[in-house]
């Protein structure tokens, strides 16, 4: 059921996502891409890589980049962009995060950038994404966070839910950390950055958002302590977040 509920939701965003422009920012993709620890030489694929927004920016830094998704939607959007871009280092192709079809070893780096929070047990995505990097290899997770407190947290996540029906949850800081550790990683870098987005592309682009609109705008509006993770701008117009950005090696 919640593999049907994802292909379904982002067979609706794939061409969104693909414009969306907070989803090509410098906050949340060019932070991300510049601390990517790749060379040349390397061979890196981009898990859950949606319209391949990471991968196409990490082509010209590598020598082959995959991204695999469970969607064929946004297989079809990157495999479009990429051959209007020219790359010929990059490759799509389906696939499930969490069973990854691929052999032990076979990358120098892993990346995933907002995919956890629509993954009941993340932690077998971080498992698998550990495995098929060799040893010495790299493995980089990014991801909006929600707040420390259980009560703001619930909060998040029930607005969440109600734009997208394939929301499952946000991690904490702490616990991106624990399911780094937990899949024998070794943590060379945590950082955390704030990004704000359009409130109105935000609620737009997931499959129930126009229909719940009222409904968020009611909880945002009822909750004066709003968490910083997951805060609505003074004038309505945005919607601020928070963005955890980790960087593991496998030893």
């Amino acid at each position: 059921m919640e593999r049907d509920l994802l292909i379904d939701e982002f067979t609706h965003q794939a061409e969104s996502f693909n414009r969306s422009a907070v989803m090509r920012s410098a906050d949340t993709l060019g932070v991300l891409v510049d601390a990517i620890p790749a060379s040349a030489d390397e061979r890196w694929i981009d898990v859950a890589c949606g319209p391949g927004l990471i991968t196409r920016e990490l082509a010209p830094r590598v020598r082959e980049a995959l991204g695999v998704d469970l969607t064929p939607a946004m297989i079809e959007v990157a495999r479009r962009e990429a051959e209007a871009q020219g790359l010929t280092n990059v490759g799509f192709a389906l696939g499930d995060a969490t069973a990854l079809d691929l052999p032990d070893g076979s990358f120098d780096g892993a990346v995933t950038r907002f995919s956890l929070h629509h993954i009941p047990l993340p932690g077998r995505v971080v498992a698998e994404m550990a495995r098929v990097v060799r040893p010495g290899g790299h493995v980089v997770i990014a991801d909006h966070l929600t707040s420390e407190d259980a009560d703001a947290a619930a909060f998040h996540q029930e607005i969440e839910r109600l734009r997208d029906p394939s929301h499952w949850a946000c991690l904490t800081a702490t616990r991106l950390v624990a399911v780094g550790t937990q899949a024998g990683l070794e943590l060379v870098d945590a950082r955390r950055h704030p990004f704000t987005l359009d409130y109105a592309e935000w609620l737009g682009r997931g499959s129930g958002g126009p229909q719940a609109e009222r409904l968020i705008e009611q909880a945002f509006a009822e909750r004066s302590d709003q968490p910083t993770e997951f805060r609505r701008t003074d004038d309505g117009a945005g919607l601020q977040l928070a963005y955890g950005l980790t960087i593991w090696r496998r030893s």
